[in-house]
């Protein structure tokens, strides 16, 4: 009875936070499935043949490589060398991945309640060298067996507005050194040798001095609400839904609480450049009472975080900054660059908004600006920030 009490309640969590649109009558869910711990174990995981992607999630730069997440079901590997002819090399199978991160060849990526390492030293033939068993464990369903949840597209007819649910996948699991680069929806990043990955309510550290054997170390208890994780110059900017932590990591292994810069409940992003923070506040299925705005916040003392300005926004998402510049994703409403110079007069320099496409995330990559849409992932040459000149898109199979 148990059992299929929680089955129900994950085939509403499914359908309430997981979908998206593909035709014009009909929509994709996803249908969760219970299954034990044993049973996730067992599902294969490693290299395969190269496939389209069906959905796109995170997004990971390194070296010459994109690397785009598939929910829930692993990662695309992307040469990437010529960012207006990507080449579909191969896919990684991790069911129940939507995070990940690279450091001196070594991928990192959530498989449900796991952690689990990739060898790229050779492209052609990437090798799973550890996993770490229960270090996500707040995945676990309630009760004494152990039971998580996967999930089945299924095809149904799509709602009407009038019983409209606002989707925005919520996912359960930027970087310096020899890692690779992440956009801001990223819940793994690395610094100094060391693994963060955020959880619903929690810091989890992992110590990756030697990369192919990762050490779990802790978890510390943040609260509920956790969304993202940004790294800058030793610190750990943590966005959550109800305002931004900064800690401070000069020692990598024991992060510790400066401050936290609140905010009204709202889905929240957030990136840093030089000593000021940008952050995201917007409406979705979990962030209803929010406003749609862009917040610049003066963390020259990182102990006292305070608001410089704040910047209406139609529905603002993933962000990035390179120089006097910042991209920001408006989900349905395009993608919009400013000059941020000037940061009392954002607002005022607007340089170009293209809205023809869905935007979620942005990196502002080394060669291009990589731009996740409902379609399919975006290539931007982005010298002139106020004319913007796609080079490729990566088309996801809706």
């Amino acid at each position: 009875m148990k059992k299929n009490l929680i089955n129900v309640i994950l085939f509403v969590l499914a359908v309430a936070v997981f979908t998206s649109c593909k035709k014009d009558e009909y929509e994709t869910i996803q249908i969760a499935k219970m299954i034990s711990v044993k049973e996730m174990r067992a599902l294969p995981t490693g290299i395969t043949k190269a496939t389209p992607a069906k959905r796109t999630g995170k997004i990971y730069i390194y070296n010459d490589y994109l690397f785009i997440n598939e929910p829930n079901e692993g990662i695309h590997i992307y040469n990437n060398a010529n960012p207006s002819a990507p080449v579909n090399v191969a896919f990684l199978k991790i069911p129940g991945n939507v995070d990940l991160a690279i450091h001196n060849n070594i991928l990192y990526a959530d498989n449900f309640i796991d952690l689990l390492a990739f060898d790229l030293s050779d492209m052609n033939n990437i090798k799973q060298v550890k996993r770490l068993t229960d270090v996500f464990n707040q995945l676990y369903s309630p009760g004494s067996e152990k039971y998580l949840y996967t999930y089945k597209d299924t095809v149904v007819k799509k709602r009407t507005s009038k019983d409209k649910i606002y989707y925005d996948a919520y996912s359960s699991s930027s970087s310096q050194g020899g890692s690779g680069q992440g956009g801001s929806m990223a819940r793994f990043t690395l610094m100094n040798d060391y693994l963060y990955a955020v959880g619903l309510n929690n810091l989890s550290l992992f110590d990756v001095k030697t990369a192919s054997n990762p050490t779990f170390l802790k978890a510390i208890t943040l609260g509920w609400g956790v969304e993202t994780i940004f790294p800058y110059e030793n610190k750990l900017f943590i966005g959550t839904n109800r305002g931004m932590h900064i800690f401070s990591a000069t020692d990598p292994a024991n992060p510790v609480q400066l401050s936290t810069y609140s905010h009204i409940f709202a889905c929240d992003p957030v990136v840093v450049q030089g000593k000021y923070a940008y952050v995201t506040l917007r409406t979705g299925n979990n962030c209803r009472q929010a406003s749609n705005q862009l917040e610049v916040v003066d963390i020259e003392d990182p102990a006292k975080p305070k608001q410089l300005a704040v910047y209406p926004m139609q529905n603002p998402h993933g962000l990035s900054t390179s120089g006097d510049n910042l991209f920001l994703c408006e989900g349905n409403f395009g993608i919009k660059s400013f000059n941020i110079a000037n940061k009392t007069k954002i607002g005022d320099n607007l340089l170009q908004h293209l809205n023809n496409i869905k935007s979620f995330d942005v990196i502002a990559g080394p060669k291009s600006l990589i731009v996740t849409g409902e379609d399919g992932v975006y290539q931007f040459n982005y010298t002139n920030a106020a004319n913007l000149k796609q080079l490729s898109i990566i088309k996801a199979q809706l």
